[in-house]
């Protein structure tokens, strides 16, 4: 018998569980000195929510706080009406330091994301690492049974099988890394490079963004973990283990792109769009929406929209970039300098060629609401896309969803997951190269109509068809041959929080 065989049929599966490191949920005290409990925004909540609303299973999470018995009230809640139930992982203050903002955030993030010298290699984040995933799996334990599947999310909780495994606890799982895999030149570095292939190993099913980093996992467990055999290729394979087979895949995430579509044609997203545009009148706009972290690329781009602009001096009056930042781990120093930086040059270059009645730079640093968001979207002649990695990036698809007018241009960096989907369709460059960058803007902003038609009704079609319940739909089916529909659903998800993309796939959880 197999170690999983207690729980391998695939009709015994009666419900779907997620997990994630944060419930989708923020929890804030009101004026009474009681928790009150708002809609959480992010990539991953955006990409989740629809896929579990009204479909009577659970999200497991950390709450945010350790104050667990005070804020059960507050939870239930805001799942009511949702159709799922909230359950919180209780993580001590002592762990949450070296699980969240150490290993999760100085060491898998930069090294996943190929940027080494940026990486804390502390001893002890790994110790607060595994002990927060055994909390995680502790909950699962006591919070599911062997007829669900438990779908666990993201770089936080790659050892949470592992524990589970340890407990003796038998589960259908499922993993999905929303950020890339680094190749095994990179993943070397890691003292517990053996650690996590080996907990990863623990789930039945894991899931990568990209063709690309699903090849680099395999290439670092050929390398790297013996006893196994691997076979397949393209976007799956197979790891035939000891006790059992694991499989191993590639699934794009996507967007709810009519909800998408829907909300950017809604009166108050055209009322805010003609609003706006009145205070830029003549003026084509180029639009970026990141989340401030180093991995956006956002001091580069800057400097490759001045080249443009140093470049092609027509343009110079015409043209500004709306480049709005979102506001992220503001007490963390490293993003307090790169907050400086983009600013420093955003001054520089606004200081250098505005002139009475133009600005090159419209810097934006707060969060969106949905109209807002939905306006500039639409509004903007270009979206610039530019990081230096990231998993997927939900902003170029938002984008093309938006666009109902049909007559954007997507510039897309090379390193971004949606690159492998929307390559044929968007104008490709390499972040780093600020020049490539500048004649790349300058391309999109004189292009032909037809051509900027042709260019958009391809990534729409595109993002229209690889939507979030196509996504959720490949992955259950690959994982225990259901699919989405096989589990109870009424209504699809109407959101109650801001679209905008905080993660990473790419989002901060």
């Amino acid at each position: 018998m197999t170690r999983s065989s207690a729980v391998d049929r695939t009709d015994a599966i009666k419900r779907l569980v997620v997990v994630s490191n944060r419930l989708p949920i923020v929890l804030s005290k009101d004026s009474d000195g009681g928790w009150a409990a708002e809609p959480g925004s992010g990539g991953l909540i955006t990409a989740l929510a629809p896929s579990l609303r009204n479909r009577g299973g659970t999200w497991i999470g950390w709450p945010g706080t350790s104050q667990i018995d005070e804020v059960r009230e507050a939870l239930a809640t805001a799942a009511d009406g949702t159709g799922y139930s909230l359950e919180p992982v209780t993580l001590p203050d002592e762990v949450v330091g070296g699980f969240y903002y150490g290993f999760a955030n100085e060491v898998i993030w930069p090294l996943f994301h190929d940027l080494l010298a940026r990486c804390n290699f502390q001893p002890s984040y790994w110790h607060d690492y595994v002990e927060a995933n055994r909390r995680f799996a502790a909950t699962i334990a006591e919070q599911t049974q062997p007829s669900d599947y438990v779908w666990v999310h993201d770089y936080h909780l790659m050892n949470v099988a592992d524990q589970l495994a340890t407990m003796g606890v038998k589960r259908r799982t499922g993993f999905f890394l929303h950020i890339p895999f680094p190749p095994v030149d990179i993943f070397l570095k890691l003292p517990w490079r053996f650690q996590i292939l080996r907990g990863l190993l623990e789930y039945d099913t894991i899931g990568f963004q990209t063709v690309r980093d699903t090849r680099n996992f395999i290439s670092c467990l050929r390398n790297l973990v013996t006893g196994i055999t691997v076979t397949g290729r393209g976007s799956s394979f197979s790891v035939a283990l000891p006790d059992r087979v694991a499989h191993v895949g590639s699934f794009p995430i996507g967007i709810d792109f009519r909800q998408f579509e829907t909300a950017a044609q809604s009166d108050e997203s055209v009322s805010e769009m003609l609003m706006t545009r009145d205070r830029m009148p003549n003026i084509k706009l180029v639009l970026g929406i990141d989340r401030l972290d180093y991995t956006k690329g956002l001091p580069q781009r800057i400097v490759a929209f001045r080249e443009t602009l140093r470049r092609y001096p027509a343009l110079q009056g015409q043209l500004s970039l709306i480049q709005v930042v979102i506001p992220s781990r503001e007490d963390v120093p490293e993003y307090q300098q790169q907050r400086a930086e983009i600013e420093r040059l955003v001054s520089e270059v606004n200081g250098e060629l505005a002139h009475p009645g133009w600005t090159p730079i419209q810097y934006l640093y707060r969060s969106l609401n949905t109209h807002e968001l939905m306006a500039y979207y639409r509004m903007s002649e270009v979206c610039l896309v530019t990081p230096l990695k990231d998993g997927m990036n939900l902003v170029s698809k938002e984008y093309c969803a938006c666009n109902v007018d049909g007559d954007g241009v997507l510039i897309l960096s090379e390193f971004a997951g949606s690159a492998a989907q929307m390559h044929g369709a968007a104008l490709m460059v390499n972040p780093y190269d600020v020049e490539g960058t500048a004649d790349a803007i300058h391309a999109a902003v004189v292009m032909p109509a037809m051509e900027r038609r042709s260019r958009m009704r391809r990534l729409r079609s595109i993002v229209r068809r690889e939507d979030i319940f196509w996504w959720t739909d490949s992955f259950l089916r690959a994982s225990i041959s259901r699919g989405l529909d096989d589990f109870p659903a009424s209504e699809l998800f109407v959101p109650t929080a801001d679209f905008s993309d905080l993660t990473s796939t790419e989002s901060e959880q």
